[in-house]
């Protein structure tokens, strides 16, 4: 193996003690099925090696570049979640990644179709799953759909993006919320979620919480939790270009 792509005992030990007790706590806290994804945007590839020994399989990497280098090099079973705000000049370098599992910021009708037609054309056979993203806090400079055009863009994406399977809705929330109980930003995902779900017919997961409010994220029903501070420590720097 590469060494670039070993870790070292001390490190692989650490990662293995950190996940384990992020698990413990998904296990005691989740109401429904909860997926743990980790984090490990800026984190060395040696790091996702020794992640894997406790069998976890779902990577969230914020930045397209980075994502591409570490899919080469890491094991193809990786399901990596796309999880940076998505441009639409990344779609096509994005759906050359035969392992993406998912991306969770489609944040309008035009960047469901682009991602759709550039997972066509790089000639993939299975769907992509894919989140909504909302701007729940509806903070100006924060991505995602408005909650008022929520159901007509998730109606679009199930009758006109057929690369694409809708798996549900997410949101990042605000800053200020993300130590209020309960968090305004869950709860009104929790009632989007219903709504939407009645209106559509259709199943939707809700993808919340991260290091600092996964734990509750997951008491208000969250089936996808996004973790890196507390399993990798405090990343680095971004030195590599979207």
């Amino acid at each position: 193996m590469n060494s670039d792509l070993v870790p070292t005992l001390e490190r692989e030990n650490e990662l293995i003690e950190n996940i384990n007790d992020v698990l413990s706590d998904v296990e005691a806290k989740k109401v429904n099925e909860a997926r743990l994804v980790l984090v490990s945007k800026t984190k060395p590839a040696s790091d996702i090696v020794a992640s894997l020994k406790t069998g976890q399989l779902h990577f969230g990497e914020n930045y397209t570049q980075e994502l591409v280098e570490k899919a080469k090099v890491l094991p193809k079973e990786i399901k990596w979640h796309y999880i940076g705000r998505l441009q639409s000049n990344k779609c096509k370098t994005l759906a050359e990644i035969p392992n993406l599992w998912a991306v969770e910021t489609i944040d309008g009708k035009s960047k469901a179709k682009k991602m759709n037609d550039a997972w066509a054309a790089a000639g993939n056979k299975n769907k992509l799953n894919i989140y909504v993203q909302v701007n729940t806090s509806e903070e100006p400079n924060k991505g995602g759909v408005e909650t008022v055009d929520l159901e007509e863009t998730l109606a679009y994406i199930m009758e006109e993006c057929h690369n694409l399977n809708l798996l549900g809705i997410m949101t990042i929330g605000s800053v200020e919320n993300s130590n209020v109980v309960p968090n305004p930003d869950f709860l009104k995902m929790g009632e989007l979620r219903k709504n939407n779900e009645a209106k559509l017919g259709t199943k939707l997961e809700l993808s919340m919480g991260m290091t600092q409010d996964f734990e509750h994220a997951l008491e208000l029903g969250s089936n996808n939790v996004r973790v890196g501070q507390k399993i990798f420590g405090k990343r680095a720097p971004k030195n590599v270009p979207n």
